[in-house]
């Protein structure tokens, strides 16, 4: 219990640690970073494909922990890219609720800030934390005898630009989203269990694969 404590103490900091560096990136937003553009969701821009790709990373991310299991070293990994995708979603949502900042489609002011309701959830992005925290602990563990692994920074690149022009995302939205993902997926990849392993059931350490 007092492990357990602990462990989620360290998480906690982290987010809290993860706010900070979020708020610095805001910063550019002063100096004009941040700027409207003309909104294209044609072709690989549009909502379905952007939506198929958040779908699928979740898809993956829960097929491949059960199927592999804890004990292979890529099962593995997927449980470590679940734990960062819940992690950098729960604090992306507090976040969200804690800033109020309005989207593009919402208002041309990007220094709309800490308005409450319904609305004005644009900061940070959710779904470029997604993509973030899920490439993360692959790259971590893998691209240093891989280095093509590497080329999964491109589905939190594409996200993030799809997002800007969808008009639901600032600059600063999609860049913060991609930091805090990253953070969580780092911090993910060097614990030394996945949290969520830990308290599964114990047959879900083996994997379906060994079963047949």
């Amino acid at each position: 219990m007092r492990n357990s404590r602990q462990r989620i103490a360290r998480a906690g900091r982290m987010a809290a640690a993860v706010l900070v560096a979020v708020l610095a990136v805001a910063s550019p937003a002063l100096a004009g970073f941040d700027h409207r553009v003309a909104v294209d969701q044609n072709g690989i821009w549009s909502r379905g494909v952007q939506e198929g790709l958040r779908y699928g990373v979740i898809a993956t991310e829960i097929g491949g922990a059960l199927w592999y299991g804890g004990e292979d070293p890529l099962g593995r990994t997927f449980w470590e890219t679940i734990d960062a995708s819940v992690g950098s979603g729960v604090t992306a949502e507090i976040a969200k609720r804690a800033f109020g900042r309005r989207r593009p489609s919402e208002t041309d002011d990007p220094n709309d800030w800490f308005n409450h309701g319904s609305c004005c959830r644009s900061f940070p992005s959710g779904e470029v934390a997604l993509q973030a925290s899920f490439v993360t602990p692959l790259i971590v563990n893998y691209a240093a005898d891989q280095p093509l692994m590497w080329a999964l920074e491109a589905l939190p690149a594409y996200d993030a630009v799809a997002r800007v022009k969808s008009g639901a995302h600032w600059q600063t939205d999609v860049v913060a989203g991609w930091a805090l993902g990253s953070a969580f997926g780092y911090w993910s990849a060097k614990r030394a269990n996945p949290l969520l392993l830990q308290i599964m059931p114990g047959g879900i350490a083996v994997g379906i694969h060994t079963r047949f």
